[in-house]
């Protein structure tokens, strides 16, 4: 049984993450590497929880109790020595999550489920670095995790079925919906959806359409709730920059290559809403359309 959940990286994943297990009702410890990073995780949290109550989506009284779940922690030890779960949401970067794992192997108790919320990196990969394959498990969410219904698991070969029966019920705690897919790289939701958003760069640089019309196209031609180029922005060109080189290295397919576009913004520093530009402007705080790069 789930009553402490720590969760590695206080980002926009881990504090969404951090945010449902608390609002579950588990003990919630969220822990990052940097002072500040931890800081503004909890104060996206905070606003989030503000601005549900200004709409009136939200009482008072469930942000006194959900708040007392949560605890933010600078110790990585301390965060997850109590813990029955732990949910690494840091950067999709192998070396990074690679020394987590290690530790956390060493650190989290022995019967502690251990998930990490990548996007398209081998489970199998993660899980041999802890030294506990049997317990370890992907654990995909969606931006805003909050507001997103889908939760993506991911069992590798060493995965037993206690920890996916558990993954599963956890899912279910939150009111997630839960499909469960195996280690081949994207697995189904992230390469699917990088594809389709390469592709909708890829008629852009062609001058198909504008980006708003590219987006409309999928919004009410395939009943989509947001158009491929806004939701690359949201997610971010970085990641999905490298999921596709990491498509393309494994499966060892050249279709699934970032277009040239895709490449010429993320150098220039347009990483989508985060950094205020991507394939839309986000600058004024609404999208609006913005001339493309040379590449």
């Amino acid at each position: 049984m789930v009553r402490t959940v720590a969760v590695i990286g206080a980002g926009t994943m881990g504090a969404g993450i951090a945010q449902m297990c608390s609002q579950t009702g588990w003990k919630t410890n969220l822990f990052d590497a940097f002072p500040e990073g931890l800081e503004k995780g909890m104060a996206t949290i905070d606003a989030f929880w503000d601005k549900g109550i200004a709409r009136g989506k939200t009482t008072p009284e469930q942000k006194l109790e959900w708040s007392a779940n949560l605890h933010a922690i600078s110790d990585l030890e301390e965060a997850v020595s109590q813990a029955d779960l732990v949910i690494e949401a840091v950067p999709e970067i192998v070396s990074l999550k690679h020394g987590i794992f290690a530790q956390l192997g060493q650190m989290a108790p022995e019967h502690c489920i251990l998930a990490t919320n990548t996007s398209g990196l081998s489970i199998s990969d993660i899980a041999e670095a802890s030294g506990r394959g049997d317990k370890v498990i992907g654990m995909h969410f969606f931006n805003p995790v909050p507001l997103m219904k889908l939760l993506e698991l991911i069992r590798a070969d060493t995965t037993s079925d206690e920890t996916a029966a558990i993954a599963e019920s956890v899912g279910a705690a939150m009111g997630k919906t839960t499909i469960m897919v195996n280690d081949i790289a994207g697995f189904a939701t992230s390469r699917l959806g990088v594809v389709l958003g390469n592709e909708a760069i890829r008629m852009l640089a062609e001058g198909v359409a504008s980006a708003s019309d590219i987006d409309t196209a999928m919004v009410l031609g395939y009943r989509h709730p947001m158009g491929p180029l806004e939701l690359t922005d949201l997610v971010g060109l970085d990641v999905r920059q490298h999921i596709l080189n990491n498509l393309a290295e494994v499966h060892g397919d050249e279709k699934y290559r970032p277009h040239p576009l895709l490449n010429a913004l993320v150098a220039e520093g347009s990483l989508g809403k985060k950094s205020g530009k991507g394939l839309y402007d986000w600058s004024s705080g609404e999208k609006s359309e913005r001339d493309m790069p040379d590449y």
